[in-house]
């Protein structure tokens, strides 16, 4: 199982980090966090790097859900969306992280319909995306 679900887009950095945004909006994602990677890792390392940013996404609903399962999940949320400029600077990569690692990493089948609801879920971001 892959950790990330990805696509390249042919658009900058700057234009797809709100839409990015607007997309898990639409989907019932909120984004609880935000880890800019470029100026953290000039400020902590001295390092260059692309225009980089984690999201942390959470979608309320499917978290109670899940957190009703088993509370371990907590350690796996919220689910962190990639965004970085290509090295090229042709276009920029999303990364979402793959939902169904909740289901993989604790094994309870009760995980398994919400990790697939937000599979799914994370699938319409990204064919929003691609449009």
């Amino acid at each position: 199982m892959d950790v990330a679900r990805t696509i390249t887009l042919d658009q900058p950095y700057d234009e797809v980090v709100p839409r990015v945004r607007e997309a898990l909006a639409g989907q019932g994602f909120g984004v609880l966090t935000e880890i800019d990677m470029t100026a953290t890792m000039k400020q902590k390392r001295g390092v260059d790097i692309e225009d980089f940013v984690i999201l942390g996404a959470c979608n309320p609903e499917l978290a109670e859900r899940a957190l009703e399962v088993d509370r371990r999940v907590g350690v796996l949320l919220p689910c962190n969306v990639a965004v970085r400029a290509t090295t090229d600077g042709t276009g920029t990569m999303v990364q979402l992280m793959n939902p169904q690692l909740l289901a993989g990493v604790i094994d309870d089948p009760d995980l398994a319909p919400i990790a697939d609801e937000a599979d799914r879920r994370m699938g319409v971001v990204l064919e929003s995306l691609r449009h």
